[in-house]
Parts: C-alpha cells; structure tokens; sequence
C-alpha cells in the first residue's frame, strides 16, 4: 500500500504500550498461508478487557507504530511480520501505522480498521444472481471510505481457502493483504487506503487444495496491454456529447428503421490506429457512405489477437491495444455525434483456459460447467460458462448490461448463439447428456439468453440484441412471454443474422451464369421463410476470410464480370427483406481476402493505381445504395411484414431473372429487378401495378460512373395495358447484363 515517507520529527508524546495478547497460533498459520476467512475480525484496533488492542501484520517491518493526535505508540514485535499492543484507551481511536522498513519509514492507514464496503442490499442481489450493475459491486473501485480515499476489492471466489491482494503497490507480494469473505456469498472484500486508479494488481487466491494461484479480476475494467496480463484500477473521466443521439434512439422499433450496418475490425481497419484516432477517421468514412451503423470487433480484452476477439478473458473491459476505456468512449461519442449507432461482438458461448483467467478460477470448475463433458467446447479448445448457475448468469447478464449503460452501445451481436442451445452442438452420441425431458435443448442456455434480452430491453430504450444463429430454433426474436410450438418462449432478441440467405445466395452467386438456371430457387428460398423471424442479411468477416476468398473474388467470370456481379448482388441484397450488414473492404471491391495483419487493401483507392477506377465505382455504389435504401421507407419500413414484399417474378429461371415490389406503410412501393446472365435483354416486359402511372429508375448498378456499361433508363418508363405476370399492366425495360435496377413512382 503507498504511504508518505516520513522526515524525522521531533519527538513526540509515547504511550507506554502493554503487552496485548498476540496473535494466536491457528490466526497466525492463516494470515501466513492466505487462508484467513476474516483478517479484520484479528488484524487492526479491537476493544478487549483493560483497552484498546493493536494488532498488524506488516511482513519486512522493522518496527510498527500506532499514531492518533499526539499518541504515538510502537507496537511489540511478535515475529512473522506481526506486531502488536494493548493501549489504555476507552474506545478505538482514529489512527494511522508508521511503518519502519530498512532504510525509510511510512504513514499509512490502517487497512483492517475500516469496515466493509458492500452492503447487505449488494449481498443479496450477488447471492440470489440479480445484481443488475454487479461491475459497480465487484472489482476495483476508487472510493472515498469512512474519509479516507482508496480503492476498494471486491471478487466472487466461493471455493477459494484465502484470497489476497497484489499488485505494484505492495511490489506483487499480497502477503499483507488479506481479504475478507462475505458471508455465504463467496464474495471476497479489501479496502486499501492510499491507492488510486492506474495501479496494477491481481488477485492471489488460496485453492482448495492448498496450492495459490494469481488471477486476472474478472470484472476488471482496465488491463494491461497483451501478452501482460494484470488488471488495472480504472477511474472513467469521459464527459458524453451524444445526449441527442441516446434521446431520440428509441424514437423507431429497429426492425421498422433503417438498419444497413457497416462491420468493422477495429485493430486492422487503418492499423496501428487508436481509438482516438479511429474518432478521427471512421464516423467520417462511415457518414460517407451513408451506413447507420457500426458493429465493431474485437472489443472485449482477449489474449490472442489472432481470435479477432471470440476468445475473451476481460469480459468488462474494452482490449487495452487501442487505447483506454475512456479512449473507447471517445470513438463511441464520435459516432454517436456523426448519427451512427454502434453494435459491438459480444462472445457469452465461452472463454479461454488461460490459467490466470476464469478456467478454474477458485481452484474448482466455478464460471465454467462442473461437467467437463458440459464444459469443454468440442471446435474451440475453449469453456462454456455455466448458465444454469445464478452468479454465473448474473455475471453476463449484467456484462450485457454494463456495455449499453456505461459505453452507450446501442447493440449487442451475440456471437455463437447456436452453440450454446444445444446439448450435443458438434458432440458425437455419448458425448452429451440430453436434459430434463429428453431433449437435446440446453434449457439454462435458454434461460440465460431469455433474461439477458429481457433485462437489456428493460433497463436500454432503444437497444437492440442480434443473434449470430444458424438453426431453425423456434422463435429466436419472439417475445419472452409468446410461447412457440416448441412450448419455449421466443428468446427475445431484436434480430437474428440470416445464415440460409447467406449461403444460399453465396452459392448462386459463384455458379456460372450459363449454370445459374439450375439454381433459381438458390436466390428465392429465403422469401419461404422471411418473415419467420426479424432478420439481418449478413455478410461478415466470416465469409472473406480462410480460403472463402473476398466477395468479388466469389464472383465467376473475367474482372469486369465480377464487379458487375458483386454490384448486382449489393443491389440485390439492399432490396431484400431484412437489414444489412457489410464487412469492410468489400465496399470497394478488394481482391484478396480479409486478414487481420495488414487489414483491407486501402492502395486500390489510390488515384495513382491504374484499376483506382474500378474500385471506386464499387464504392460509389454502395454509398448511392445507402443513401437510396435510408430515403425509400419501402426497402425497410415493413421489413417484418409480408405485405411489404410482393414477388413480380420469381420463377424466370431461364432468364436468370429476379422482380419483386417492395412496398412502404401507405403502400407506395419499389421495384427491383435483378438480371443474373452476362447479357443485354432488350424490351424485358415485366408486370406491374396498374395504379401507378409511371417508373423512374433510382438506381442502375450498370450505371458507367459505377463502372458498368452504362444501359440505364433515363427516360420515366410509362406502363403499358398488356397484362404480364398476373397483372393488368406491364412495361418493358432493356436489362443490363449482371445488373440490378431499382424503379419507384415518378
């Protein structure tokens, strides 16, 4: 603990001291060995028959002193590092310990004089799992306590025999630390006078088995930069500038808003950027191209860069390589301040086995399941938390929380929900248990995953939740409350990301166009099921990363071929039912796939490189598309509603051919018109709505600007009475090759 060396002093008034009883053998063995439960209840001032006694445990003293007012009291040495004495003195005074050392001598509080800092209100919503702000409980908090200021400890470690303090301050030694249990909590508390934000510590626990090991604070809210692993003692001082941003953010339900959203991997999108520095560059790159939102990866602290974050050791704090927490709210604010909503990854499936993280983290299976068949992932080498015990889910239930409330994040992406509902998720049979009924469904994942979207729905207007789901599961963005045909209710979330979308159209997309007639059905299967839940079409990292290649490159044909087709399939994808969101760089058409080294290929952006051009144009599209998309209500208005979808043709297979209407709240509707084959179709007849007089196009991805060969409509297409397709009206347009076009009402 820091102190204030002392000068020498001109003798002061000496209390003759009386030998107190000295600490007895059995405390003595537990203070040595950090198995002491209450260090307080031996350590400090204590009234006992005849006085006052003293009682400190200060290893490599010298000598103690007991300083109050103008008592100054030197305690005897009983060896060990303990000292203490019987002062005649009716009632505890307030003091402070001198503390003789080699060579220098310190004032200093008295770390077991104060009493706790956790109430019983904090206590009992720990123990029943209902502490909905549990950071501002647990971890490391500056503090003043009964006057004094210093930073307060507080950790959950029911199975531990002893837990102490270390860090800088007491040079990584915590043999003087000792911290104190809780009651039946498992919660472990220190106040340590004279310390303040910036120190480094870590918690030394006591194992069952007598062994110590030094853990990270799992509710730290700072840490060091990786591979050093120490938490660190956090202040915030961020004064927030986006007041108008969180009071209108709930003024439209999300999946009635304009949602296009732009991914985003913090480290590698300009390397070697800061979070202040990304304030500077990113709202302005992102306003420009006209995306709503951000999802930012990775932000919770991780070890391994390589895992882009889904490996998450410091669950309530954002990775220290960019910068500092309030370094992190800065880029937030910045958003926020250029009209960009943020959503960041946030990984609650599992954690890594590091062994000064949450493996083990008492010395038994604690936030991990006590079954290692139930708790080792099977594809990640990793964890799985154990969502049927309340402290655990209380622990992610308020991490959800604490992003939203604390960094003003406006979304959660809940990475790998699928894994965590289901009991044989990549398990062979044996491998897993089957639950209570008989089923594979992992009912406290269920559980957890209902009260964490339920909470933050509750405590954040305006927030939405996405679950990164790959399976049929029955009602991942119902309502809590609705019960399905499964007899679950609905899990709650805002948005699940489209995975069959995905695929599918990924997969028509790389077949040759002469070959696409085949697969027809590839681009029109989601409308079976689009309306089955509140969906985002997702192009992610995932899909331009180990041998996927980039979005262009999953294009077939020659270069100009391939822009063509990711142009169309952009449009296609923007017209869509459901929200959008796009990984960086394949706004501009890079070649090569995604790798978190170096990040996107910036050069081809360079007005000095020959194909500039090309890649601009791809760019220039998707800012047009954004820009389109936010001021046509129809493209996202009723993007939960099947009467805002109408299919014009779904069936011209052999032309490679895709129209549908789109249709806003008054019903004024879009039409867009996908052509999929390398070539010219002049005088195309597509049926239409008889009530709307004329077309006008408002978006041709064959537009030259965009790097197409220019065979757009400038001219209001006017409906002719030739009933097409079922309707009594139809106009006939020239489809560009590879093209998608979009027409509203003149």
């Amino acid at each position: 603990m820091p102190a204030v060396a002392v000068p020498p002093q001109a003798a002061a008034p000496r209390a003759e001291v009386a030998v107190s009883p000295a600490v007895d053998a059995g405390d003595r063995e537990r203070l040595l060995h950090g198995t002491h439960h209450d260090p307080h209840s031996v350590l400090g001032a204590h009234p006992v028959p005849g006085g006052v006694a003293f009682r400190a445990f200060r290893p490599y003293a010298r000598a103690v002193t007991v300083v109050s007012g103008e008592l100054r009291a030197e305690l005897h040495d009983d060896g060990d590092g303990f000292f203490s004495g019987l002062l005649p003195l009716t009632e505890v005074p307030v003091y402070r310990l001198l503390v003789t050392y080699d060579g220098t001598v310190h004032e200093t509080e008295d770390a077991y004089r104060f009493l706790p800092t956790l109430g019983e209100l904090d206590l009992h919503l720990i123990g029943e799992g209902r502490h909905e702000q549990l950071w501002q409980a647990l971890g490391a908090h500056v503090t003043t306590h009964q006057g004094v200021i210093g930073t307060r400890f507080a950790v959950w470690a029911p199975n531990a025999r002893g837990v102490r303090v270390t860090g800088g301050f007491n040079f990584w030694d915590g043999t003087g630390f000792p911290m104190r249990s809780l009651g039946g909590t498992g919660v472990w508390e220190l106040f340590v006078p004279g310390i303040g934000e910036g120190e480094l510590y870590k918690f030394e626990i006591t194992r069952p088995d007598g062994s110590r090991t030094q853990r990270a604070d799992p509710l730290a809210r700072r840490t060091e930069v990786p591979p050093a692993t120490s938490s660190i003692v956090h202040a915030s001082h961020h004064e927030w500038g986006d007041d108008e941003w969180l009071a209108h953010r709930a003024d439209t339900p999300v999946h009635a808003a304009p949602f296009s959203v732009y991914e985003v991997h913090l480290p590698s999108w300009r390397p070697g950027l800061t979070y202040r520095q990304l304030a500077e560059q990113l709202p302005a790159y992102v306003k420009e191209l006209g995306f709503t939102h951000v999802e930012l990866m990775p932000v919770a602290e991780h070890p391994f860069g390589g895992s882009w974050g889904y490996q998450v050791t410091g669950f309530y704090a954002p990775t220290a390589r960019l910068g500092t927490p309030d370094d992190f709210k800065y880029l937030v604010d910045k958003l926020h301040q250029a009209g960009i909503g943020v959503l960041m990854d946030w990984v609650p499936a599992h954690f890594p086995r590091d062994d000064w993280a949450l493996a083990e983290f008492d010395g038994r299976p604690l936030y991990e399941h006590h079954d290692p068949l139930r708790a080792a992932h099977p594809d990640w080498g990793t964890l799985e938390f154990d969502f049927g015990r309340r402290e655990v889910r209380n622990f992610l239930v308020a991490n959800a929380v604490y992003w939203c409330e604390e960094f003003h994040i406006d979304g959660l992406r809940v990475d790998a929900v699928a894994s965590m509902l289901y009991l044989d998720y990549s398990r062979e049979p044996g491998q897993w248990t089957p639950n209570e009924h008989g089923g594979r469904e992992n009912l406290d994942a269920v559980a957890f995953l209902q009260e964490m979207n339920a909470t933050v729905y509750r405590r954040c207007p305006g927030v939405v939740t996405v679950a990164e789901e790959s399976t049929a599961w029955d009602g991942v963005t119902r309502p809590t409350h609705h019960r399905g045909p499964s007899g679950f209710g609905g899990l709650g979330f805002g948005l699940k990301w489209n995975m069959g979308w995905m695929h599918d159209s990924l997969q028509y997309m790389s077949h040759d166009p002469v070959h696409r007639k085949y697969h027809h059905h590839e681009m029109t299967f989601s409308m079976v099921y689009a309306y089955s839940e509140n969906y985002v079409l997702p192009i992610s990292h995932d899909e331009v990363v180990h041998g996927k290649r980039s979005l262009v490159s999953k294009m077939p044909g020659d270069w100009w071929q391939q822009r063509a087709g990711l142009r169309a399939y952009l449009a296609f994808m923007w017209a869509h039912p459901g929200k959008q969101l796009l990984f960086m760089g394949q706004e501009f058409a890079q070649g090569a796939e995604w790798s978190e080294a170096h990040g996107p290929d910036w050069w081809l952006l360079d007005p000095a490189y020959g194909a500039e051009a090309d890649h601009r144009g791809v760019r220039d599209l998707v800012r047009d598309l954004n820009a389109v998309y936010r001021a046509t209500p129809a493209l996202w208005q009723r993007d939960t509603d099947p009467a805002g979808f109408e299919w014009i043709t779904g069936d011209a297979a052999d032309d490679n051919v895709f129209a549908f209407l789109r249709h806003d709240a008054e019903g004024t509707p879009l039409l867009a018109v996908s052509h999929l084959a390398p070539v010219v179709r002049p005088d195309y007849r597509l049926g239409v709505p008889e009530e709307v007089p004329a077309w006008v196009e408002v978006l041709n991805t064959d537009a030259a600007g965009y790097g197409g060969g220019d065979v757009t409509h400038p001219d209001v297409v006017k409906p002719e009475p030739q009933p097409w397709h079922g309707r009594p009206a139809s106009i006939r347009l020239t489809l560009p090759p590879l093209a998608t076009v979009w027409l509203r009402p003149a």
